[in-house]
């Protein structure tokens, strides 16, 4: 090999070395989110399209989810970095899981307030929560309303009902169909559900939790410790990079929805949406977001559904709020500024 030769080999060596070390700045982080790709999966979805994340120098899977709980528990095995679930399934874990060693950790608040609702039709004859006492409610035994349905009965002094466990893709049909009187779920899932099952807006009764006293938070951002450990700045950075996408998201839910659609090519783009709009309205951009401020918690707010989550889940050991929460790679205040006044 001649010079020239040895030139052009170490220039090719080095830029070889130059792409890999490239490859590396960016760091891998799994994402589940948990639930399907529906409209509110256009959150994450939209600043993934949009770059937020690769230059923010991560590079980030998203995959659907099938529930909080599952979410959770893939968080916890190390099969996932950071996910996406309901902040009464990750307390519940924490009390009942006190020994386990990878324990998630919420790290932003997105859904100020649970989603959860009862749903009825109107010829079931309810119309307040004291008309639920004796009726037959269905849901899955995991559905995150179910779970806390003695908080929203013990704020509403509603008596004993009767349960029925079902596949969530058979919940709003059974009501349909008079199999049960009334059902629990989020809001927007459940609603649109019924309408396409042929219910008209007019007839169906909702009951939303947090208008009946029950100020539980919903879905969060949640972590692995041992990320927050070794990589807080990539912790950071996904926020950061969250919190850009939000906010275009809130300002424009039918051009982030195509995020969507490219995931998922046989959504309905209108009518997931419609979806998206129905959850930035009601739980995220809500008046006790407003009050609280984007990705945060109320210190006072969080210790109550932490007592309130123990009784009503019947966990081993109470929940620390404490443990499961923490603000510390929360992006400034200005990049959080991100709701509609």
């Amino acid at each position: 090999m001649n010079k020239r030769q040895l030139i052009q080999s170490f220039l090719a060596a080095s830029a070889l070395s130059f792409g890999l070390g490239a490859a590396h700045a960016q760091t891998p982080i799994k994402f589940q989110l948990d639930w399907r790709f529906e409209g509110p999966a256009a959150l994450f979805l939209h600043p993934a399209a949009k770059g937020y994340f690769k230059n923010a120098g991560l590079d980030v899977t998203i995959d659907a989810g099938n529930g909080s709980g599952g979410t959770v528990t893939r968080v916890a095995s190390g099969a996932y970095e950071m996910g996406f679930a309901d902040l009464a399934a990750l307390m519940e874990f924490h009390a009942n899981n006190p020994d386990a060693p990878n324990k998630p950790v919420a790290v932003m608040m997105v859904y100020n307030n649970t989603p959860a609702s009862v749903m009825a039709l109107k010829k079931s004859g309810i119309t307040k929560p004291a008309d639920l006492a004796g009726k037959k409610l269905g849901a899955p035994v995991f559905d995150a309303g179910r779970r806390a349905f003695p908080i929203f009965a013990k704020a509403n002094n509603v008596g004993a009902v009767n349960w029925t466990a079902m596949d969530p893709t058979l919940r709003e049909t059974m009501l349909m169909r008079g199999d049960i009187d009334a059902i629990t779920g989020f809001t927007f899932t459940s609603l649109l559900n019924l309408e396409a099952r042929g219910a008209k807006a007019a007839d169906i009764v909702i009951l939303p939790y947090p208008d009946y006293g029950v100020k539980l938070y919903g879905n969060v951002i949640i972590a692995s410790p041992k990320l927050i450990k070794e990589n807080p700045a990539a912790v950071k950075a996904f926020l950061t990079a969250f919190a850009k996408g939000a906010k275009e998201v809130i300002a424009n839910p039918a051009v982030a929805i195509e995020s969507v659609k490219a995931r998922d090519g046989i959504i309905d783009s209108k009518l997931e949406t419609r979806r998206l709009q129905l959850a930035i309205d009601t739980v995220i951009n809500s008046s006790d977001a407003k009050t609280e401020g984007f990705g945060a918690v109320n210190a006072g707010r969080l210790s109550l559904m932490a007592s309130q989550v123990s009784d009503a889940f019947n966990t081993k050991s109470r929940v620390n709020p404490d443990t499961v929460w923490t603000s510390a790679m929360l992006p400034p205040a200005a990049e959080l500024n991100i709701l509609k006044k």
